[in-house]
């Protein structure tokens, strides 16, 4: 623990893991906390949480939120869901790129200590065999997951550019997170993933769930609160410019998912629907290597599926 108070500037402070985040560092006197938000109002409140509203796309506000701050915690943007990108193919790219583009200047500008951001999964190539940090820009992201695959891959560049040519020496910590998920996700049917889709399916007790394709899709599923467990860690062993998976090494087929769900649930009488309009659909196994996150930094993935599932299950339904 820090023997001195950390101003840390949290960025998506009301989403998925902006929420979780602040839910662990609530009432940590060490931590000196501002929760940066645009629409939605944060749902933590803890004596050392104050919060900011900011449009992040400015970067007149980016500047004025991150004056003063130790650490900055990158964890705003929309998400690049599969129905949010069926419905536009890009998505919001365009928007996410500004707001990192913005708060990397800001963050540079006030002189920050420290950097964290969330890059993603998706723009590593298709290949066989887990996957190491190095395959990174080696080939093409896969088709469904190009726009947001080149988008991560550009930040990437760019965050390493601001820790290593600028001359302020900002150490930057860039977490390749696998498929996250947990307690306040979004599972609005609209904009969410495939994963709280099932579960408030199942929770719901839907008579008949389907499932897009074959169901045998592979990922890697990590529980929100072990890539909080990686966050900290990072900001507390990371200097210089680090690049790490963090994953729980194992992955899941969405039939497998399906399966502990409705055993969690102990509800068997579901019909399950595989929509298979799509035939062309490439079946994706994605499997990550999480070695040097392991190495660097000491990180472990600590919870197994069935009890994530279960977790977020029980949170659903409370």
């Amino acid at each position: 623990m820090h023997t001195t108070c950390k101003r840390i500037v949290v960025a998506g402070a009301s989403g998925f893991i902006g929420t979780n985040f602040l839910n662990r560092l609530a009432g940590i006197k060490e931590y000196d906390v501002l929760g940066v938000f645009n629409n939605s109002k944060p749902k933590i409140k803890a004596n050392n949480i104050d919060y900011a509203q900011a449009d992040l796309r400015n970067l007149v506000e980016c500047k004025a939120v991150v004056k003063g701050a130790d650490y900055i915690c990158m964890f705003a943007g929309r998400l690049s869901t599969t129905a949010v990108m069926l419905k536009n193919p890009l998505g919001p790219i365009t928007e996410n790129t500004v707001i990192n583009v913005n708060m990397l200047e800001a963050a540079n500008s006030a002189n920050v200590e420290k950097y964290l951001w969330l890059s993603s999964t998706t723009g590593y190539p298709s290949q066989e065999g887990p996957l190491v940090e190095d395959d990174y820009f080696k080939l093409e992201p896969p088709p469904p997951y190009e726009p947001v695959g080149w988008m991560s891959r550009f930040i990437e560049k760019l965050s390493m550019l601001y820790s290593t040519k600028t001359g302020n020496h900002m150490s930057v910590a860039c977490l390749r997170p696998t498929a996250v998920y947990g307690e306040h996700d979004d599972f609005n049917y609209e904009t969410c993933h495939v994963l709280p889709a099932l579960i408030r399916r199942v929770a719901e007790r839907h008579p008949s769930i389907e499932i897009w394709g074959s169901g045998d899709d592979e990922r890697d599923w990590l529980y929100v609160d072990d890539l909080i467990d990686a966050c900290l860690l990072a900001l507390e062993k990371f200097d210089g410019y680090n690049v790490v998976n963090i994953g729980s090494g194992k992955s899941c087929s969405l039939n497998q998912l399906l399966d502990y769900l409705l055993e969690i649930e102990n509800y068997s009488e579901a019909e399950i629907l595989h929509n298979k309009k799509d035939e062309n659909t490439l079946i994706l196994r994605r499997n990550f290597d999480c070695t040097m996150a392991k190495n660097l930094m000491g990180f472990k993935a600590k919870t197994k599926i069935i009890e994530g599932l279960r977790k977020t299950l029980y949170w659903y339904k409370n």
